[in-house]
């Protein structure tokens, strides 16, 4: 089950942190790069996008983004700790004010007691972090589809946050 989307989409999220003087970053594993993607394709991109970290193996997690050995052992990849540490993460690689990240599994097996469209998105930023999990539907091109829709979506909407801004 998902939450319902606020609308918000790479050209509203590229606005929103530019007007507000945001730096924002991705770390990204399930989407492989596409948020990052996404969000570069908006002419002006540049005003606000600092960069993203893929990462797609746990060594990477561990390595760059910081995420715990001990919490990747006890509870793998897909998991919403483990996405919120992939967010704080990417602040502190990055530098930026706010992170969004995707983990999960996009099929077409399912992977570590997980089902095939299980996907957690973190977002860490200035006031603190949270976690989101989806539940969805479609093949595996359809799932990284969705993911980046709403990863973009649900960060845009946490900065819009009038707590948040």
């Amino acid at each position: 089950m998902t939450a319902p989307s606020s609308g918000y989409d790479a050209a509203a999220l590229v606005r929103l942190a530019t007007d507000l003087g945001l730096m924002i970053g991705t770390a990204e594993s399930l989407t492989g790069g596409a948020v990052a993607s996404a969000v570069v394709t908006v002419a002006g991109a540049s005003a606000c996008f600092q960069g993203a970290v893929v990462s797609y193996s746990h060594e990477v997690k561990e390595r760059v983004l910081g995420v715990p050995h001990d919490l990747l052992a006890a509870r793998g990849a897909v998991d919403a700790e483990v996405a919120i540490a992939m967010a704080r993460g990417a602040r502190a690689a990055l530098g930026v004010d706010w992170a969004v990240s995707t983990t999960g599994v996009a099929g077409p097996e399912p992977h570590d007691g997980h089902a095939v469209g299980t996907v957690f998105l973190g977002v860490s930023g200035p006031r603190g972090d949270r976690a989101e999990r989806l539940e969805l539907l479609g093949d595996r091109a359809q799932i990284r589809e969705a993911t980046v829709e709403r990863a973009i979506d649900t960060l845009a909407t946490q900065i819009s946050l009038p707590a948040n801004a």
